[in-house]
């Protein structure tokens, strides 16, 4: 007897049921199978996914194969060197499976690269019973609502990267404060406490408190979306003007599938100011100070 195969038929995004999740960010969408999507249904999904930054989409049903097919129709897939995969035939998709704990850090994934991610598509396998939400910001407002002189110093200055949080800290990138988001052309924040090491125009003091300044500002909750998760259901979020946040309030497993798709090198505005050069600035310092305190031997001379 010959087996037969069960031919999934392409769907589109014209009967999808959008609810948005907030006013800052986030969106529900029933009646879509992401797996069949065809060409229009794509790019009504990704027009959706631009505007609300995060999408989710419950009740699907991706095995590993058509998890990575789905994230290589937004680009190259991620092979993330640091978080552990799924199995040896499908190093793009990482598994983060913890009990109790997890990504309990505010971040933007994977900064420290030439060229952070654009999208990550993330399925969720086994959902404790209560806890483990998501939460999002929205780096666009973020940006949007500092006062006008701080929004001109911050689009002037650079912030290096580093993965340090996984012992790493040889491995960074340099990118501009302020990116400009290639598909929208609108400007975002893309600095995150977990990732950021420092502004490199500015003394580090300057540095640490302008950074501190600017991660408490977007982690607000006016700018918030947090999300309860369930079994089978499939995030996406826009990587290039979002952080996230796993909420550790929860006993049991927890267990996630993920497959980043890898993005651009950041554009924003140019750097206006030459990196800061603390040791030479402290001898600059400390040379006019000495002067400063001397006498004017021109003085002696006179009072003779």
């Amino acid at each position: 007897m010959t087996a037969t195969t069960t031919r999934r038929v392409p769907s589109t995004f014209d009967d999808a049921d959008v609810l948005p999740l907030t006013g800052a960010c986030g969106a529900e969408v029933r009646g879509v199978d992401l797996g069949t999507l065809d060409a229009a249904g794509w790019d009504a999904m990704y027009a959706t996914w631009l505007e609300h930054l995060v999408l989710f989409f419950p009740d699907q049903s991706l095995d590993a194969d058509a998890h990575v097919a789905f994230g290589r129709r937004f680009g190259v897939p991620e092979i993330h060197p640091y978080i552990p995969k799924r199995d040896d035939d499908h190093p793009e998709i990482v598994v983060i499976d913890t009990d109790g704990g997890g990504a309990e850090f505010w971040h933007t994934d994977v900064t420290f690269s030439p060229t952070p991610p654009m999208a990550s598509i993330l399925q969720m396998m086994v959902n404790p019973a209560r806890g483990g939400d998501t939460i999002f910001t929205n780096q666009y407002l973020a940006y949007e609502s500092l006062s006008v002189p701080l929004r001109e110093l911050v689009e002037g200055l650079t912030a290096v990267h580093t993965a340090t949080t996984f012992g790493h800290p040889e491995q960074h990138a340099t990118h501009p404060v302020v990116r400009t988001h290639p598909d929208t052309g609108r400007k975002s924040l893309f600095v995150n406490r977990t990732f950021t090491s420092h502004i490199p125009e500015l003394r580090r003091t300057e540095s640490d408190a302008l950074l501190a300044y600017l991660y408490a500002w977007s982690e607000q909750p006016a700018f918030q979306c947090r999300y309860r998760w369930a079994e089978g259901t499939i995030g996406i979020w826009d990587n290039r003007c979002t952080q996230h946040y796993a909420v550790p309030d929860y006993e049991g497993r927890r267990r996630i599938e993920r497959v980043t798709v890898i993005g651009d090198v950041p554009q924003g505005g140019t750097a206006r100011w030459p990196h800061h050069d603390e040791r030479h600035a402290y001898q600059r310092g400390t040379l006019a100070e000495v002067r400063s305190m001397a006498p004017d031997p021109r003085a002696n001379s006179m009072s003779k």
